[in-house]
């Protein structure tokens, strides 16, 4: 069982709620999406493992287990080109949950007229596989958001 935890302070809204349909349809995959508070702030890794995909907008970290998850910082972020946005590790590197990984300004992305919500994925997974999914009220960096069997 993994516990995948929030990457971002912010309020849980649910994959439904994300402005894309390729999140909100899942078909990344399940999970949830973080409406992250408006000022600068490290995104943190999601859980313990290897970091094997890494873009400013987004990064894949891959637990023990072989669960992949994706954090994606704000949505069609990828046109701004790492614009505000700091890697704070490599691919490569080994996180352990809660170290930052990304540095970035949700309210900048705001103003660059991108929406700062943020999917955090199971890849690769079966929306029955993650249980105790939070899909509402808020959250801190680190606090779980749901569990991966």
């Amino acid at each position: 069982m993994t516990t995948v935890s929030s990457p971002l302070a912010g309020r849980a809204i649910g994959l439904a709620a994300v402005p894309d349909p390729v999140f909100s349809g899942a078909m990344v995959g399940p999970g949830t999406a973080i409406d992250p508070v408006r000022e600068p702030s490290e995104a943190v890794s999601p859980v313990d493992g290897v970091i094997v995909s890494l873009h400013p907008h987004a990064f894949v970290v891959v637990d023990e287990s072989g669960h992949g998850v994706l954090t994606h910082l704000g949505i069609d972020t990828v046109q701004l080109n790492g614009e505000g946005f700091e890697l704070l590790v490599g691919k490569g590197d080994t996180v352990a949950r809660g170290q930052s990984v990304v540095r970035w300004d949700p309210a900048a992305v705001e103003a660059a007229g991108k929406s700062p919500i943020c999917p955090v994925v199971a890849l690769e997974a079966t929306a029955e596989a993650l249980s105790e999914l939070r899909e509402d009220g808020e959250v801190k960096a680190g606090e779980a958001l749901f569990l991966w069997s």
